[in-house]
């Protein structure tokens, strides 16, 4: 089995929260939520990182970040850029936005050559996910097989306005169909979501969603990179500034068409994250929390 390697998809700037959210500090020792990612994949076992980040980030990134991980990981650097396409498909005319975490992930082609896990960088995701996720990758799997972990739609939510999720049905343990929604509010202990900012449908908070942390054997870089000639000619024209290559869509894709098989690892952790500034005070009580029970040290990997 080949080592399995962390994908970090770290290329967005945070245009709701301002600035470089990735490296934003969520502790008195300068710890930004990333470390903590980081220092949870190393227990868990993961020794292999590559980072999907921009040009216009790299220095800053490398500096706070990166550098100091090489200590510890076999680290490499993917960019997502929005000319990072395949022959012809061009940037239209004023695109700023990203071209989505489909996208970041085939960016990755030429980088891991086995198993991987996909995660994002601004989000917490709780060391026991991370346990689960490497030792499902460090076991012997169909190529067609992956893995999701799933958590509450409750425990994911935030009280500053709307996050994105993909919504799950799981069956006999295994993904049977993911919807990514890209407008979700809480709704006390439950949820609702909406396509057009006007009409809302109710969401269970003991539904299944994907926060974006995956476990792909290699064949899945391959699917991702076919696909989206096919994605962008559907989509451009119909939505060229914000349209964005899903990588919960292209699972899905292939659940639906019998070349995949997805299974779900659940996870009864609470995610935390900076989607707004107005979540950063939350987040920073809930890891002087975890510090305060012993679940991390007070140096994390510096």
């Amino acid at each position: 089995m080949q080592q399995p390697t962390l994908v970090i998809l770290a290329a967005g700037m945070g245009s709701r929260f301002g600035g470089l959210k990735q490296i934003k500090p969520v502790d008195g020792h300068g710890h930004a939520i990333i470390d903590f990612s980081l220092y949870d994949a190393y227990r868990a076992g993961f020794r292999r990182l590559v980072f999907v980040i921009k040009h216009e980030i790299e220095e800053d990134f490398k500096s706070a970040v990166g550098r100091r991980m090489e200590k510890y990981f076999d680290v490499k650097y993917v960019y997502q850029q929005l000319d990072c396409l395949p022959e012809g498909c061009a940037v239209p005319e004023g695109r700023v936005k990203p071209w989505g975490t489909g996208h970041a992930v085939a960016c990755c082609a030429g980088a891991v050559e086995g198993p991987f896990a996909v995660i994002n960088a601004d989000d917490f995701y709780g060391p026991s996910a991370y346990r689960a996720l490497y030792d499902y990758l460090t076991q012997e799997h169909p190529v067609d097989e992956h893995a999701m972990v799933a958590y509450l739609l409750r425990n994911t939510v935030t009280e500053n306005g709307y996050v994105a999720r993909g919504v799950c049905r799981v069956e006999d343990g295994f993904l049977a169909d993911v919807v990514e929604r890209t407008h979700i509010e809480k709704r006390g202990a439950d949820a609702a979501y909406t396509e057009d900012g006007e009409t809302y449908f109710p969401l269970s908070g003991d539904s299944p969603v994907s926060m974006n942390f995956w476990g792909f054997s290699r064949q899945m870089l391959d699917e991702l990179v076919r696909r989206f000639p096919a994605w962008y000619a559907e989509n451009v024209g119909k939505n060229p500034l914000k349209c964005e290559y899903f990588l919960p869509s292209v699972a899905n894709a292939l659940i639906q068409e019998g070349l995949a098989r997805v299974r779900v690892l659940p996870c009864h952790e609470t995610w935390h994250g900076v989607t707004y500034k107005e979540d950063l005070p939350d987040v920073i009580a809930y890891i002087a929390s975890l510090r305060e029970r012993g679940i991390y040290p007070e140096t994390l990997l510096d």
